[in-house]
């Protein structure tokens, strides 16, 4: 394993584990195990203990989707922005091999304690979304629909290709997302 030297080298791996246990089920002691860091370490690196780690995680989560994501569907050409879109997105879900850790914390308990995060995550990619869906033509109110069908595509084919434990569902349905708003541009 990796000496970890930063706080940055640690989130990636906190991620993965609360992405498999949740908030709830990720404990000190599983994060230990998983990482081979000391408790102490890790409080060294997250004071905050468990609460401050998926706070950590949260921010890189989001982050990476303000970048990759979020401000090219503000900025860029249309098309190709939202082309782009199609393809960062299976690409950071793993081809819906991996789950989306800001839905699995809306899903339980934990959306509230950590509430303006999640919220934030999803208001941001729709507004993105919708950006770009008027830019490229469409009327507002049908690309503020069709922005949140777009997205909570994208969420409901993670959850149904995990349930079903065939990433296929996750490519088909962001295939059949993708000419469902090229057909609107």
């Amino acid at each position: 394993m990796k000496t970890v030297y930063e706080r940055a080298d640690i989130i990636p791996l906190l991620a993965e584990i609360f992405r498999e246990f949740g908030y709830e089920g990720t404990s000190l002691s599983r994060i230990t195990e998983r990482t081979g860091i000391g408790k102490g370490s890790l409080y060294h690196f997250f004071p905050g203990g468990k609460e401050e780690m998926a706070s950590a995680v949260l921010a890189e989560v989001d982050a990476w989707f303000e970048h990759a994501i979020y401000q090219p569907l503000r900025e860029g050409d249309a098309r190709e922005t939202i082309a782009a879109m199609w393809t960062n997105v299976n690409d950071y879900f793993r081809s819906g091999g991996r789950i989306c850790l800001v839905g699995a914390f809306a899903l339980d308990e934990t959306r509230e304690r950590f509430s303006a995060a999640i919220g934030d995550y999803f208001v941001r990619w729709i507004d993105a979304l919708r950006s770009a869906l008027m830019r490229a033509g469409c009327p507002e109110g049908e690309a503020q629909a069709l922005a949140e069908e777009g997205v909570a595509g994208i969420q409901g084919a993670l959850v149904l290709s995990r349930a079903l434990d065939d990433r296929m569902v996750f490519s088909r349905s962001l295939d059949t997302l993708a000419k469902r708003l090229d057909a609107v541009m």
